[in-house]
């Protein structure tokens, strides 16, 4: 008999618990109205902040003969620039250098030229005066030989071969300073190009020397790009090749986002989608665009990874100072939007036995309840069937805080 009591009164208890744990749990499950309204279908994702026009600072392209490239002196990243700033400078020495010796090889080849222009003068003169000689001979002969009427026929055969060697020697003379002239032009010729030659290089130089100076080519905002071979930004003493950018200095009047979808969301994106846009750095203020550009093909989201994304470029509406390039942002793109359904937040939807069910709120109880959905976005999901505007539903499933409420209970009495 007292058996029997006992397990009554046991009995007794625990219905009491469980309806106090109800009443309890009724009141600490957080609830949800049913809404019905516009439903917005969206693709978040995050991107980074970058100008629409930018102008690229690239390492300068020089002679090899001048050496490799050295930064010596970068402006600070981020930092404000106006046109004729100085940007980047190069380390000139070896530019400076070679400036030395080229103007010392073209002093030295110009004396040259001088004393070789003075020296084919003195020829063309003693020559000049041998041929003078010549006429002169050649004249005499021609004098002797009209007096040497009277004289002996051996005389006069004499007096002719003198008159044909001051012939022969006359014209020797003459193509002597012919072929003396030709040959100082050609030596005159090629000093000449030695001359230019040397010019031209004393020119690189020093238009080497005017490059190794990078100055700001308009207004604009510095962005250090980073060195392919250290990961990081371009930093002083480093040594680019000729045409690496060095860095960039975007427009800041125009501002994109810049953002990867994964190939599963890509087709929800079109040109012209509205799209909210957040920055990391002021997570309460958000920014409106729209989109402007969608990559045709996919690429790797990372070198380690086999995830394919498309980048999607979203114009941001107005200039806004808060706006830097390079900041993280959030990507909002409204995908679609469908007009008065009703839809709950994902919370609320659980599946038991393959059902989609939610638990509706009836008195202090909550009864588990099936439903039809439809599309869903990352918050809400739409209900085709179920439930009623106003129907207020468990944001958590009440059998599992009910468990848990028991058995702590239970746990307490023991």
């Amino acid at each position: 008999m007292y058996t029997k009591f006992k397990t009554f009164l046991i009995v007794l208890l625990n219905l009491i618990i469980i309806s106090g744990c109800g009443s309890k749990m009724a009141r600490q499950i957080e609830t949800f109205k049913v809404k019905r309204g516009e439903f917005l279908i969206n693709v978040v994702e995050t991107g980074e902040l970058k100008a629409t026009v930018s102008t690229m600072i690239s390492a300068p392209a020089i002679d090899w003969r001048f050496g490799d490239l050295k930064i010596t002196k970068l402006i600070e990243d981020g930092k404000q620039v106006q046109t004729g700033d100085t940007l980047v400078l190069f380390d000139p020495a070896e530019v400076q250098k070679a400036i030395i010796d080229k103007k010392a090889e073209l002093d030295i080849a110009r004396a040259e030229y001088t004393k070789m222009a003075a020296d084919q003068k003195s020829k063309i003169e003693e020559l000049e005066a041998d041929l003078k000689m010549a006429e002169i001979s050649y004249q005499i002969s021609q004098l002797e030989l009209e007096q040497a009427a009277y004289q002996a026929e051996i005389k006069k055969k004499e007096i002719q071969l003198q008159l044909q060697q001051s012939e022969i020697s006359l014209k020797k003379a003459r193509e002597e300073i012919e072929n003396q002239k030709m040959i100082h032009r050609e030596e005159l010729h090629k000093q000449q190009l030695k001359i230019s030659q040397l010019e031209s290089n004393l020119a690189a130089a020093n238009e080497t020397l005017t490059k190794l100076t990078v100055k700001a080519p308009g207004p604009g905002l510095v962005i250090i790009e980073e060195n392919w071979m250290s990961d990081a930004k371009w930093q002083v003493g480093e040594q680019p090749w000729s045409g690496v950018p060095i860095m960039s200095l975007p427009d800041l009047s125009q501002i994109k986002a810049i953002t990867e979808i994964n190939e599963v969301d890509i087709s929800k994106i079109k040109m012209g989608q509205k799209v909210k846009i957040k920055l990391d750095a002021y997570p309460d203020t958000t920014f409106t665009g729209e989109v402007i550009n969608i990559a045709l093909l996919a690429k790797k989201k990372d070198r380690k990874s086999d995830v394919k994304v498309f980048p999607v470029e979203i114009l941001i509406s107005g200039n806004h100072k808060l706006l830097k390039p390079g900041m993280t942002v959030n990507c909002d793109i409204i995908a679609d939007k469908i007009d008065s359904v009703l839809f709950i937040p994902l919370e609320g939807l659980f599946i038991k036995d393959e059902k989609r069910i939610i638990y509706l709120k009836k008195g202090n109880d909550y009864k588990p309840q099936e439903v039809q959905v439809g599309r869903e976005n990352n918050d809400f999901v739409i209900i085709e069937k179920g439930l009623k505007e106003g129907n207020e539903i468990a944001l958590n499933d009440p059998m599992q805080r009910l468990t848990a409420e028991k058995g702590k209970t239970q746990g307490e009495t023991k």
